[in-house]
C-alpha cells in the first residue's frame, strides 16, 4: 500500500488532497502545529485528523513512499529535516498532482483572473456529461463534495497557481503541472510580496508557455493585449486557440450566450464570465463534447462559492458577495453588476484584505477602479494591517490611490455596519467585494436590509 505523510495537513486544499488519497485507499498521515474548521472536522470525519498537534521527527519513517510539503511548513521544521536525512521523495503539492497525473490528460487553467470560476464551469459541464475527470480548484462547488479528487480517471482539470509551491520550491505551482490543455485567462499584476515588479510577475507565464509540450493547445484570451503579445512572442510550439467575448443579451436581467447555432440562458452573468464561460467551452470542446452538450451542461452552472454570490434579494434589489481583491478582478465585478442591472443604483464595498491590496503602493493600481459605483466604500482593518506587519494607512492617501475623494472609508467593522443599516436599498444593488469578512460580519444577516 503507498503510503503519503503531508506536513501542514491543515491547508485549505493539503488536507482536501489527503482526503481524497485516502479514498483512493493510500495509507494517509499528516502533522499540523495548529488545524482550523472546516479542515479539522474533514480530516476527523476521513480518519486522518493527527492525535496531536506540532511537529514530530519520529512520524517519518523510512517506509513512506511519499512526503508532501504545505505551505506553511518552514525550513527549520523537524519532520522535513527527518524526511531529507532518510532521503524521502518530498513533494510541494503540484508537484505530487503531476505524480498522480502523468498518464492522464492535464487541463491547467492558469491567469491573474477567473481561473477558480473557469474550472468550475469545466468541471460542471463534464459532470453534467457524465464525464470520468479528477480535479483540484480553490473553491467549495455545488455538487461536489471535496475540492481535490485523485481517482483512476483518464483527464484532470486543474485551477493552475502562480503562487510558489512550498518553502523548499519557490517556483509557482502552475509551472509543475504540463498540462496538454492550457487555459490562460490574463496578466494583471498580483502578490507583490512574492513578484516585486510586474516585469517579474509576467516572466512567470512566459515559462510556462515555454514549458508546454510541442503541440499542446493553449487557449488564451486575446482580447488582453499583454498576454496576446507574450503568447505570440513564447507560444510558436503550441496549438494556438484564442478566445474573445462571445456574443450575447441580457434581457429582463438575464443573459443569453450563443455558440454557433445553439444558445443558453445563463444563472451566471457579467463580461468575465462570459469570457470565462468562451474558455471552458474551448476545453470541452478538447475533451471530445459539443458545444450542444457544453450549453445544456452551462446553463444549469450556479457559479463558484463567493464569485458574485447571491445573498439575498427581491424585485427591486440584491445583495452579492465577490472574491474579487486585485484591481482587474474588482473592476470586472463591478462593471458586470452595472451592465446586469443599468438602471440601479450601485453600492459597492471593497475590503482591502490582502498584502498587495495593504500595500500603500501598489495602491495606485485601484485608481478608478470604484468608478462605476454611484456610492462606494473602502474597509480595512488595523487587525489585518497589524497580522501582516505593515504600517497603517491614512484614509486620505487610500481616497487619493483610488481616484476618488467621496470614498467613504470604513477601519473597524461597527462603523461599517452602520452605513450599511443607513443606505437606502429601494432599485439599488449592494455589492460587497473581499477575500476576507470584513472582520467577521454576518453575510447571510444582511438580508434585513432589503426589508427596510
Amino acid at each position: 500500500m503507498t503510503k503519503v505523510h503531508f506536513i501542514a495537513i491543515g491547508g485549505s486544499v493539503m488536507h482536501q488532497l489527503a482526503i481524497a488519497l485516502k479514498i483512493k485507499g493510500y495509507a494517509v498521515s499528516g502533522s499540523d502545529d495548529e488545524i482550523y474548521e472546516p479542515a479539522l472536522t474533514n480530516l476527523r470525519q476521513a480518519g486522518i485528523l493527527p492525535a496531536s498537534f506540532g511537529w514530530d521527527a519520529t512520524r517519518i519513517t523510512p517506509d513512506i513512499d511519499a512526503v508532501i510539503l504545505g505551505m506553511h511548513a518552514r525550513e527549520d521544521n523537524p519532520e522535513l529535516i527527518r524526511a531529507r536525512e532518510l532521503n524521502l521523495k518530498i513533494y510541494s503539492f503540484p508537484e505530487y498532482i503531476y505524480q498522480e497525473s502523468k498518464d492522464k490528460t492535464r487541463v491547467a487553467v492558469g491567469g491573474s483572473h477567473g481561473k477558480t470560476t473557469t474550472t468550475a464551469m469545466i468541471m460542471h459541464v463534464l459532470q453534467h456529461s457524465q464525464k470520468q475527470f479528477d480535479y483540484l480548484v480553490g473553491a467549495k462547488l455545488e455538487g461536489f463534495s471535496q475540492s481535490v479528487n485523485i481517482t483512476d480517471a483518464p483527464v484532470i482539470v486543474c485551477e493552475a497557481d502562480e503562487y510558489p509551491a512550498s518553502v523548499i520550491e519557490k517556483r509557482p505551482k502552475f509551472h509543475f503541472l504540463h498540462p496538454q490543455i492550457a487555459v490562460l485567462t490574463g496578466i494583471a499584476w498580483d502578490h507583490i510580496n512574492v513578484f516585486p515588479t510586474y516585469e517579474i510577475y509576467k516572466e512567470q507565464f512566459a515559462i510556462f508557455i515555454r514549458q508546454m509540450e510541442a503541440g499542446a493547445v493553449l487557449i488564451y484570451n486575446s482580447s488582453d493585449t499583454e498576454l496576446s503579445d507574450l503568447v505570440a512572442a513564447e507560444g510558436r510550439h503550441l496549438k494556438l486557440v484564442p478566445y474573445t467575448m462571445p456574443i450575447h443579451m441580457i434581457r429582463n436581467g438575464v443573459t443569453r450566450v450563443f455558440f454557433d447555432e445553439g444558445y443558453a440562458d445563463l444563472e451566471v452573468f457579467g463580461g468575465h464570465n462570459l469570457l470565462n464561460m468562451h474558455a471552458a467551452k474551448l476545453v470541452c470542446n478538447e475533451l471530445g463534447l459539443t458545444d450542444e452538450e457544453f450549453l445544456a451542461g452551462i446553463a444549469t452552472f450556479k457559479g463558484a462559492a463567493k464569485r458574485l454570490e447571491l445573498i439575498a434579494k427581491n424585485e427591486r434589489s440584491a445583495i452579492y458577495r465577490d472574491f474579487a481583491h486585485a484591481p482587474s478582478k474588482v473592476k470586472a465585478t463591478m462593471e458586470a453588476v452595472r451592465q446586469q442591472y443599468p438602471d440601479r443604483q450601485l453600492i459597492a464595498v471593497l475590503e482591502l484584505h490582502t498584502y498587495s491590496s495593504l500595500n500603500a503602493d501598489f495602491l495606485t493600481q485601484y485608481e478608478g477602479a470604484m468608478a462605476p459605483a454611484d456610492i462606494a466604500g473602502v474597509f480595512y482593518s488595523k487587525h489585518a494591517l497589524e497580522i501582516k506587519r505593515m504600517p497603517d494607512l491614512d484614509p486620505e492617501l487610500v481616497k487619493s490611490r483610488f481616484g476618488r475623494k467621496d470614498l467613504h472609508i470604513f477601519t473597524d467593522r461597527p462603523a461599517f455596519e452602520a452605513f450599511l443599516n443607513a443606505q437606502q436599498y429601494n432599485h439599488t444593488n449592494l455589492l460587497l467585494m473581499s477575500s476576507g469578512t470584513y472582520d467577521g460580519i454576518d453575510f447571510n444577516g444582511l438580508a434585513r436590509l432589503l426589508d427596510k
